[in-house]
């Protein structure tokens, strides 16, 4: 199991290469570490795609683009999140672990990644608020506040997921592959999208 000080780093490493660089690309030279940027990578983009959605000037059509884009992207960090709780599980397997009678945690390390992605990107641009210059009076203030919350949140979540790894490894505590599933991006599962295909399925028989 990594230790939550190096997934940390390599969160706070790419989201500042990726900010003089597009499109982020991973290349690092261990697998685990790999999954991990490749999974940061996709909630990097999805943060700044979002961040379009937002924009007032936006259009309905350049709305709809973005909520697509917001999709795909979103299904690929679920995918990270599973390919990454796989490969851990993998990686325990071959030492007889996890311990099949051991208390079952709610929550995956891949998950736990996740969310310590997350962070790491509201760490980025509350710590770039902080700089702001120049800023609306109170907004340093402000930012510097939420960054102390943000950074002991960080601290606090790394520290549970070092606590899980040992626990793991100890065989005092395990975690099992959820699956996702997802359902908005299944054309045979999402109402929306198999009542408009079967409407306009009428539509041409009719003709």
């Amino acid at each position: 199991m990594l230790a939550a000080a190096s997934i940390v780093a390599l969160h706070d490493r790419l989201v500042a290469e990726w900010h003089q660089a597009d499109p982020p690309a991973s290349t690092e030279p261990d697998p685990l570490l790999d999954l991990i940027a490749r999974q940061h990578g996709a909630n990097f983009e999805l943060w700044h795609i979002e961040d379009e959605a937002r924009r007032p000037a936006a259009t309905d059509a350049e709305l709809a683009q973005v909520k697509r884009r917001i999709d795909r992207t979103n299904q690929r960090r679920n995918d990270a999140v599973e390919e990454l709780d796989r490969a851990l599980l993998q990686d325990l397997a071959r030492r007889g672990l996890p311990n099949p009678d051991a208390p079952l945690h709610s929550e995956t390390p891949g998950l736990m990644i996740d969310r310590l992605s997350i962070l790491a990107l509201k760490i980025y641009h509350t710590r770039e608020e902080t700089r702001r210059q120049p800023a609306p009076p109170g907004h340093v203030e402000r930012n510097s506040e939420r960054l102390a919350i943000l950074e002991e949140q960080r601290a606090d979540l790394g520290a549970c997921l070092d606590e899980l790894g040992k626990e793991i490894l100890a065989g005092t505590r395990r975690f099992k592959l959820y699956r996702q599933l997802k359902m908005y991006n299944d054309p045979s599962l999402n109402p929306a999208i198999y009542r408009s295909a079967a409407g306009e399925e009428r539509h041409s028989n009719s003709h």
